[in-house]
């Protein structure tokens, strides 16, 4: 038994993605680079000291250690096998926020005990991700019945009901990337069309008078209508579709006022280029684009950086932590760390394609869509493309509970990966 064992780690460490784990550790320690710059005090002490954000950093990175060793240990079959498990914790954790969670700037989104705090959002990715996993793989009848589709969704959109009653709108938006996945599998594609319509919709109506875009609206139907043979043979479905559109529109005046929180409206405001206060809802993002746009080609060099010195990027060491590296190490630095991220999400793409199992084919599928709504989220509004909503950058951003999710995510992933040459 001890001999088979010891065969198995030998094959783990033998088929491991090294390239993988070369950029995950590139992005890790360069990501320490950043934290250690945007929160160094004007009195250096030593990187070790936890009373600095760096030094937690560097024992987060430090509790990542056994944590990987732990995962490519452990039997690949208990990741399937347990998966349901994984998501019932997860939900549990989040159910128990309203109980024992502690509330920060209005939301509820965290444990803390003692000095210790812990996202378990960050975590329910992860069983949300294997649940799926393992129940696409084991209905491989391309969601032909409402039920499958039913189950499917109701995995994600369970643990996004309890993250929004947080409310953490930033961390339940993260979980729509896995419709992608759907859709890969063989989900119908109109589900996906509706949503992206959907937000297009809202949008559109806060940009232009809602009687105008009714206006587009029913021109483009009829357009539409007249080229679209098999529409005409249902007139009256195409009517409703027409009808339910013009109500979505005249509503979004109405959400906007009335349903989303003061500050859910200033950053759509902010996004879609309203009068701002530069001083008030404006601010993060004026500074965060002053800061990387003031890093030019090279950079200003590190800790060199007088925005991040000066403290004007708020949350800077978080979900600003980007704007470290535009103003420290410049186009070049960015394009250099962009690189990285695109490199490992097409890596595992690449991987998820080559495997056997189709378990391990789906859960690498869901870890590559969710590092990309990070990344592109992340990235995005920090240069005025999308709302600030909260998104850490993966294996960048400070914090215990996204760096160590996100790796127990992507070394569960290489575990199987490392398996596949093995009997399932």
């Amino acid at each position: 038994m001890a001999k088979t064992k010891h065969l198995e780690n030998q094959s783990v460490i033998s088929n491991v993605d090294w390239l993988s784990i070369f950029l995950y550790t590139c992005l890790v320690l360069f990501g320490w680079m950043n934290i250690y710059s945007a929160s160094l005090p004007l009195e250096t002490t030593s990187i070790f000291d936890l009373g600095q954000i760096y030094g937690k950093q560097l024992l987060f990175i430090g509790i990542s250690i056994p944590v990987i060793i732990v995962i490519l240990s452990l039997d690949a079959k208990v990741y399937e096998k347990y998966s349901l498990i994984y998501y019932a914790i997860g939900i549990l954790l989040l159910m128990g926020l309203f109980v024992f969670g502690k509330t920060i700037k209005g939301q509820t989104n965290w444990y803390q005990f003692g000095g210790i705090s812990m996202q378990p959002s960050e975590f329910a990715k992860i069983g949300t991700a294997l649940l799926l996993a393992k129940y696409i793989s084991e209905n491989q009848n391309g969601f032909q019945t409402i039920k499958e589709q039913v189950i499917a969704m109701g995995i994600i959109f369970l643990p996004v009901l309890f993250i929004m009653m947080q409310p953490d709108t930033g961390s339940a938006m993260i979980f729509a990337v896995l419709f992608l996945v759907l859709y890969r599998e063989g989900f119908p594609a109109w589900y996906l069309w509706t949503g992206f319509m959907a937000v297009l919709l809202f949008v559109l109506a806060l940009l232009i008078q809602p009687v105008v875009l009714l206006i587009l609206i029913l021109l483009g139907c009829i357009i539409h209508f007249y080229f679209n043979k098999s529409i005409r043979r249902n007139p009256f479905v195409y009517g409703i579709l027409a009808v339910i559109m013009a109500g979505f529109v005249f509503s979004v005046d109405y959400v906007f006022e009335n349903v989303l929180e003061p500050h859910h409206k200033d950053r759509i405001n902010v996004l879609i280029g309203e009068d701002v206060d530069l001083k008030k809802e404006g601010y993060n993002l004026n500074q965060s684009m002053i800061a990387i746009g003031s890093g030019g080609w090279i950079g200003k060099g590190f800790l060199e950086g007088t925005q991040t010195k000066g403290g004007f990027v708020p949350e800077q060491h978080t979900d600003y932590i980007f704007t470290t590296v535009g103003e420290e190490w410049g186009f070049a630095g960015s394009i250099a760390v962009v690189a990285f991220f695109i490199t490992l999400i097409l890596r595992i793409v690449y991987l998820s394609e080559k495997q056997k199992n189709n378990f391990a084919r789906i859960y690498g599928y869901c870890v590559a869509a969710i590092l990309f709504m990070h990344f592109f989220v992340n990235i995005s509004m920090l240069i005025g493309i999308f709302p600030t909503i909260g998104v850490p950058l993966p294996f960048f951003s400070y914090g215990g509970s996204s760096l160590i999710a996100f790796t127990i995510m992507l070394f569960i992933f290489l575990k199987l990966d490392a398996n596949k040459v093995n009997e399932w």
